[in-house]
């Protein structure tokens, strides 16, 4: 099978001229087929082919007749219409550029007293427009044999209202796509049509697709909710057709065209709308305050970064270890329209305390998110004394550079790994989780600690999705871990602004966790995305499929699923889909002998060690045996 990706720029070109070049050449060859005109005309009325003495007495209007028509088609923008495009607006202008000739022609006849009959003018304007015309319409047919050899794709519009409608006139000169039907749920529509194209019941989709012989389908509704469109997709998903989209109505409203035509995003699948943040929540901990963001070249990071200069941040301090993710972050903000933010880049590690410390004093940091971390299970599987010397020990180290500089709200950004985690990674932010719990619960503490804990985040940097695209893409395989193994999903955004709306809420060492939605199996995502691409998904039970989905076994420390309560008891807040953690926790005491253990294990860089303490300390994490 053909790969279905859409190609709008196709390489068919008919030509590739200059378009100063082609309006020359269409002058030039107006010009001599008006003097072509003119003759013909002659020969038809006298019925000879070259009547000599009739022509040398008409000699001034073979000079001057054709400079008329070419200069009269020039004023009425006759050599701007892109030959290609042939239509009533072209015949339109010929026929009036050549209906001023011929009254020129009548002209020149009385100004210079010429011996030539009356019907030499109309004879010459109706071969005129037969030879201009017509020459236009062979390039016209010729360029549509030419784009016909290329791969068109067979189009139908899913939803006829507005939206659909202004797709179509986009999409009618488009010589990859062919518009051939609407689909619409709205069964009043059904067999009547737009712009002369039928408008199909989704209630016979399989019928249309077959009948039509249709392999790609552009869904067309912007206003629809999340929930709306999951079903779409569900029930498209189920036949072999390359499903696209045009933009929501929010990147419509935002200058978005609606042809701008791309895949689905995979939001679409989650199945629940996005969670809309609240805005006293969202400025209480951003709106003209000096905010610290540690990891802000991350995807996280960088989303938190652009919601804080969107809701008015003083100062921004961007610290990362990267070089490059800090000066991409940087250069985008700083590139921002109407923004007052100061932003200040600072490259280095959250485990310098020297560093911490003096950049949260000399900016007066007031609100701290703390995002830095390595996260990638299998390389932290592999690196477990970088693992929780970054993870754990910069969480430390920042925390009590937050509490040394009077840090107001200092904000972890966790993940749903840390509960009963099975890996080195889920066990080192749940450390991270224990560090700040530990030190919240000491008395005369006046920074707010609180940690945010979430799920997979699409689109982020090692996220399953662009993973699949790829893999499908390439031809497949795409591989799965494990037939069973689920996950939950959240966007970018929803997860920036919950870390910052749920900081807000803070009053000391709370766990806050966003409720989600049902998790997803990533077998039938992967199976859904494979069809959603036009493919079928290649198996035992049909071998001659497209695409196979492989099952590589679980990596080490990864589990079937994830979980994002500990003691399985949690509370509201003032957010309806924010809820609070109520966890147990280790005492300060016991939590400095933990990290004094670690410190040990860093320094001799003795894993066993390190497993050991992970083990003691955190609940439910038992160590990979490799």
């Amino acid at each position: 099978m053909d790969n279905p990706s859409i190609n709008f720029n196709s390489s068919s070109r008919s030509f590739e001229f200059s378009r100063r070049v082609k309006q020359l050449l269409s002058a030039s060859f107006d010009l001599a087929l008006l003097t072509l005109s003119l003759w013909a005309a002659y020969a038809l009325r006298f019925t000879e082919l070259w009547p000599e003495d009739w022509l040398l007495d008409g000699s001034v209007l073979f000079i001057l007749s054709p400079i008329m028509g070419i200069t009269v088609f020039y004023f009425l923008d006759l050599y701007r219409i892109i030959i290609q495009y042939v239509n009533l607006r072209m015949a339109t202008t010929v026929i009036k550029g050549l209906f001023i000739v011929s009254i020129a022609v009548y002209v020149l006849i009385e100004i210079f007293n010429l011996t030539v009959p009356r019907s030499i003018p109309i004879i010459f304007s109706l071969n005129s427009f037969l030879l201009i015309f017509g020459y236009r319409l062979l390039i016209h047919n010729y360029y549509h044999w030419r784009i016909k050899k290329v791969k068109t794709y067979r189009v139908l519009i899913y939803g006829a209202g507005s939206a659909g409608n202004e797709l179509l006139s986009s999409l009618l000169n488009n010589k990859d796509m062919q518009v051939v039907g609407f689909l619409d749920d709205n069964q009043k529509l059904a067999k009547t049509s737009i712009a002369g194209v039928m408008i199909y019941s989704t209630k016979s989709i399989s019928e249309i697709i077959k009948k039509l012989s249709v392999d790609t389908i552009l869904v067309a509704i912007p206003n629809s909710t999340r929930e709306q469109r999951r079903v779409i997709v569900k029930r498209l998903s189920q036949h072999q057709v390359h499903v696209l989209t045009v933009p929501s109505i929010t990147e419509i409203l935002n200058g978005v065209a609606v042809d701008n035509i791309r895949e689905l995003d995979i939001e679409d699948l989650l199945g629940r709308d996005p969670i809309e943040p609240l805005p006293d929540l969202m400025a209480k901990s951003l709106k003209n305050k000096s905010v610290c963001i540690t990891g802000a070249g991350g995807s996280i990071g960088s989303e938190l970064a652009r919601q804080c200069v969107k809701e008015g941040v003083k100062k921004l301090v961007l610290l990362d270890n990267s070089e490059f993710a800090l000066y991409a972050i940087e250069k985008e903000l700083n590139e921002s329209e109407d923004s007052q933010t100061e932003i200040i880049p600072v490259l280095g590690s959250v485990t310098n305390m020297q560093l911490m410390l003096k950049t949260f004093i000399a900016h007066k940091i007031e609100t701290v998110y703390h995002a830095a971390a390595y996260k990638h299970v299998p390389m932290v599987e592999s690196n477990p004394i970088s693992g929780i010397y970054n993870n754990a020990w910069g969480t430390k180290i920042a925390a009590d550079a937050a509490v040394k500089a009077g840090v107001e709200r200092f904000i972890l950004i966790s993940t749903d790994k840390a509960v009963r985690p099975t890996n080195v990674m889920g066990a080192t932010k749940r450390v991270s989780e224990l560090a700040l719990q530990a030190l919240a619960s000491k008395p005369n503490i006046k920074t707010l600690f609180s940690m945010v804990r979430f799920g997979n985040v699409l689109g982020s940097s090692g996220s399953v999705v662009p993973l699949f695209r790829q893999q499908i893409a390439s031809g497949g395989p795409v591989k799965v871990t494990h037939k069973d193994i689920t996950r939950f999903f959240m966007t970018i955004s929803e997860a920036a602004s919950l870390v910052i709306q749920a900081g807000s809420m803070a009053t000391g060492g709370e766990v806050f966790l966003l409720h989600m939605g049902k998790p997803i199996l990533i077998f039938e995502l992967a199976e859904m995305m494979i069809k959603l691409s036009g493919y079928n998904v290649k198996s035992e039970l049909h071998p001659d499929g497209d695409i196979e989905i492989l099952i590589t076994g679980l990596r080490p420390g990864e589990k079937l699923y994830e979980e994002l309560l500990v003691d399985n008891q949690s509370q509201e807040t003032e957010h309806k889909k924010i809820f609070c953690a109520q966890e147990s926790f280790i005492s300060p005491k016991q939590m400095k002998i933990v990290f004094q253990r670690i410190q040990k294990s860093i320094q001799q860089d003795d894993v066993e060690m390190l497993k050991e303490i992970l083990t003691e300390t955190v609940s439910g994490y038992k160590p990979n045996k490799t």
